[in-house]
């Protein structure tokens, strides 16, 4: 009787990680990586259509990062188990991954044996830490962080800069026009602002931004 495949499906935007990954992963009899994808939007994209067991994700890439496509791709295929595969382990990293939705946050150090191991950990639902990310995840949940956290820690500078000329009043254009870009490029930046604060629109935005003392008044 065959064993059923796990799926996997792996997010870099580096050719040669995802290669490497890739080789080693599909001498695994029970592994079968279905697809490689170079970006958080095509990481989205294809697990709405291939519904992988498993997502390996990266966090640092172009367009949406990997905070974000954990987000999306959650919403699209609650089944994925995702296991973030990446260089940080800052907290700015770890703790939007891990409320993103990540079941596990593994450093690229990993040796592949143990790669393997947290795969076949995800799928049973187990979560995996590296050392010093678990640490800092049981120093937060100790209350031993002391500094107010930041709620503006998810946004990119330019997203943050898009916010700032939101609370001031500007328009898609004027915006556009400061920070010469497009204002289509404009309305992708609110989107993810509106969606990374879980805000509604850019009215809610701006009092948000007023409210933290993102902007504050002469």
């Amino acid at each position: 009787m065959m064993t059923e495949l796990i799926t996997i499906l792996i997010v870099d935007d580096h050719a040669i990680v995802r290669e490497g990954i890739r080789a080693y992963l599909e001498i695994q009899p029970d592994f079968s990586v279905v697809g490689e994808a170079e970006s958080g939007q095509s990481a989205v994209r294809m697990a709405t259509d291939l519904v992988p067991d498993i997502v390996l994700m990266d966090l640092m890439m172009p367009g949406i990062d990997g905070v974000e496509a954990t987000r999306r791709l959650k919403q699209v295929s609650p089944h994925s188990q995702i296991i973030v595969l990446t260089s940080f382990h800052e907290d700015e990293h770890i703790f939007p991954a891990l409320r993103a939705g990540a079941l596990s946050y593994v450093l690229k150090d990993i040796q592949p044996d143990e790669l393997v191991e947290v795969v076949h950990k995800a799928v049973r639902g187990e979560s995996v830490l590296h050392p010093r990310v678990a640490a800092r995840v049981v120093q937060e949940l100790r209350g031993t962080r002391h500094a107010a956290p930041n709620p503006f820690i998810e946004l990119s500078e330019r997203e943050l800069e898009v916010l700032r000329l939101i609370a001031a009043g500007n328009s898609n254009a004027d915006i556009a026009a400061q920070l010469v870009i497009s204002e289509k490029t404009v309305k992708g930046h609110l989107s993810n602002i509106f969606s990374k604060l879980h805000l509604m629109d850019r009215t809610q935005a701006a009092v948000f931004a007023w409210q933290q003392g993102l902007v504050q008044r002469d």
